[in-house]
């Protein structure tokens, strides 16, 4: 997460970050760190052609970076297949949906993620309510995903 924030940091203009790029630079970096296997595990960004601004892709990048995370220690047991993806996508008006998840084992049902004593899962609920004024919501129909939504986007343009 460090490079990630240096590499934003070193940018041209901290007011439009190109989110595609930022996301697949953190998760290419996730992957090594963990030494996943690409042929195990897939990896699939959809973020349309979004920049934003720097308040608001630090706080979407530490989600993401500890939503992966989990994903990566967690969601598969060893050997198994499966994906993570990433989206980001406007709603219909001005609105925008950040999508988190995995088609692994999922998280348990007993696991409230607002309440549990996990500190990752506290600061992605904290995070994306309190520093992006956003809804956060988890399915478990097919692994786990994390759905995060936000009345705006602060900075966000298309590229």
């Amino acid at each position: 997460m460090a490079l990630i924030h240096e590499k934003l940091y070193n940018s041209k203009d901290l007011s439009r970050i190109d989110f595609g790029d930022y996301v697949k630079n953190l998760c290419s970096g996730l992957f090594s760190s963990y030494g996943v296997n690409k042929k195990d595990i897939q990896f699939d960004i959809d973020t349309a052609d979004i920049s934003m601004g720097i308040d608001t892709a630090i706080p979407c990048g530490l989600v993401i970076n500890e939503l992966i995370s989990n994903s990566l220690k967690y969601a598969f047991r060893k050997g198994q297949k499966g994906e993570i993806s990433v989206r980001l996508r406007e709603m219909e008006g001005n609105g925008y949906e950040l999508t988190v998840g995995d088609t692994g084992i999922g998280l348990d049902k007993d696991i409230d993620f607002r309440m549990t004593e996990s500190l990752g899962l506290q600061l992605v609920s904290s995070i994306a309510e309190s520093q992006l004024h956003g809804k956060i919501i988890l399915d478990r129909t097919k692994g786990t995903v994390f759905k995060i939504t936000f009345d705006e986007l602060k900075y966000a343009t298309r590229i």
